[in-house]
């Protein structure tokens, strides 16, 4: 029941949520015992068909939990639980809506912290700073500042009025529900694709992936606790294709919000262009791939920021983020004097092993597909004349492990300078000084995508330059500083080209396309005469 508006409510003031670099981690998920088993509303709906188990990447005999996949049955259900349930919840008060994410997000932040970074670090194979940077602070801060971002958005109304009218926009949520498919590498991510449409006033039906299914769920029962009616996001863990084609062949489908591979995602755009003529609308695409990320290192570059960056962009959570570093260019007499040696030294020291280990910096790889592909690429660059300069090999043994890789290549347009690899391998190519500007060129031209990308040099004019050139390159740039490690409300994250429809998570322009604008007029003056003026003349 709707609530009279007796007030105009100024939510609270937000800023994000600050990192804990000590925390007492207890890990409330045995790796070995602990069993969750999935529902999706309503609660009648029956999922028990078929179970599947959730690996651990680093000890891959075991598994972080049980749960059942939906059957075809299920995701109807799922798909009529929201639209049941949107009604009511796209007619709440926007402050009460709004209450509810505010809640959430202190769960995550206090009574859930914890739980939620161990089920991301067991289950995900991140180590306690990749979780505590993910899992507990990117996600509150989606949540808070998704309350900010809407509540701004609201506000945007018409500028002028004539006389004897009010003009007023609002911003009515998509007719249908929204179709979540979220990747394995983010928590927060999770949160976010499935949050912001919720936000303002969609129903979601929520894909997770098999890799994240834990720790997206306590996403869930936090969305639960902080009073989200049952049914607005519908949990459908169970197979990719099967579930999502089901989804996207309904007529009362409204948009895609997915993050994953571009080959998936372009398939899935294929699929809904088939359906166009069966659905109520138009369905919104909404899109985040995956990006060939680089560093362009000037002869001007101070050394030791450039390298430390380096190994930050490349090995953190072993190169499994979509701005991960792939890709290095490097003036010759920066590689020469220093940059080289630092490298090396310094990849040297990075310790490989059990990331629930305080002092492990570099974990698993997600699991088997990946080791495989991304040790198999790195065989490809030896098969072309690349040289290993250190790494190169992996350990599958008992867990996913990769060491950190770093590949020098003379060719240019080496299959490891050209593909994303999404592991924990770099590739440096060495240029002359004096051909800057065609590296510039080289970069531009050598990858179908458009992510992120990070200039290292201390002469301005050759930042701007690069800047210029490389203006479609990535969508995300940065200044000598990694490319890598986008902050919510404080550099919106996404890029073009192959890497996504750069709808910027993180501000207020993803919202704008999980709604759909109505213009209203309002007369208080009623006309003497249906002429115009000018009939009188």
């Amino acid at each position: 029941m709707a609530s009279p508006q007796l007030a105009s409510f100024k939510i609270p003031e937000i800023v994000n949520e600050p990192m804990k670099s000590k925390c007492p981690l207890r890990c409330p998920v045995s790796s070995t015992a602990s069993r969750c088993v999935m529902r999706t509303f309503p609660d009648s709906a029956s999922c028990l068909i078929l179970l599947a188990k959730q690996p651990l990447p680093h000890d891959h005999a075991n598994h972080l939990c049980t749960y059942h996949e939906a059957d075809p049955a299920t995701v109807t259900a799922a798909i009529d639980g929201a639209l049941a349930a949107k009604a009511e919840w796209e007619s709440m008060p926007w402050p009460d809506r709004a209450a509810i994410f505010l809640k959430a997000a202190d769960l995550v932040s206090g009574k859930y912290r914890y739980k939620i970074m161990a089920a991301t670090m067991l289950g995900q194979g991140k180590n306690a700073w990749q979780a505590e940077i993910d899992a507990a602070a990117e996600l509150t801060d989606f949540l808070r500042f998704g309350v900010k971002y809407v509540s701004d958005l609201y506000a945007q109304q018409p500028p002028r009025n004539s006389p004897g009218a009010w003009n007023r926009i609002e911003y009515r949520a998509l007719e249908g529900f929204v179709l979540a498919v979220t990747p394995f590498n983010f928590t927060a991510i999770g949160g976010n694709l499935t949050g912001a449409p919720a936000l303002v006033g969609n129903v979601v039906v929520w894909k997770p992936s098999p890799a994240a299914t834990y720790s997206n769920y306590i996403v869930h029962q936090i969305f639960t606790e902080a009073g989200m009616p049952p049914g607005v996001i519908q949990f459908v863990p169970g197979p990719p294709p099967e579930v999502v084609a089901q989804a996207i062949s309904h007529k009362s489908f409204a948009a895609l919000h997915f993050t994953g591979s571009t080959f998936v995602f372009r398939k899935l755009w294929k699929d809904i262009a088939a359906n166009v003529d069966s659905y109520k609308g138009y369905p919104r695409i909404v899109g985040e791939t995956g990006g060939k990320n680089f560093h362009l290192v000037h002869e001007s570059a101070e050394i030791k920021n450039a390298v430390l960056q380096t190994i930050r962009g490349g090995f953190e959570y072993s190169g499994q983020k979509c701005s991960a570093l792939s890709r290095v260019y490097v003036s010759a007499s920066v590689w020469k004097n220093g940059f080289k040696d630092l490298l090396l030294s310094e990849v040297a020291k990075i310790k490989v092993g059990n990331q629930t280990e305080w002092s492990t910096f570099l974990g698993p790889v997600i699991g088997r597909p990946a080791y495989d592909k991304i040790t198999g690429y790195i065989q490809k660059a030896k098969d072309a004349g690349g040289e290993v300069l250190i790494g190169g090999t992996g350990d599958d043994s008992k867990g996913y492990f990769i060491q950190p890789t770093v590949i020098l290549s003379k060719d240019p347009k080496s299959v490891t300078l050209v593909e994303e690899i999404f592991g924990p391998v770099i590739t440096v190519f060495v240029f002359e000084d004096a051909d800057y500007e065609k590296t510039i060129e080289l970069i531009d031209e050598t990858s179908e995508y458009g992510l992120t990308g990070a200039i290292f040099a201390s002469d301005r004019k050759a930042l701007i330059k690069a800047d210029n050139k490389l203006r479609n390159a990535a969508g995300n740039v940065y200044y000598n500083e990694k490319c890598t490690g986008a902050v919510v409300g404080q550099q919106p994250f996404g890029g073009a080209r192959a890497s996504g429809t750069n709808d910027k998570a993180g501000s207020i322009s993803i919202f704008y396309r999980f709604v759909s604008a109505r213009s209203i007029k309002e007369n208080f003056v009623g006309l003497e005469d249906f002429q115009y003026p000018s009939n009188f003349a």
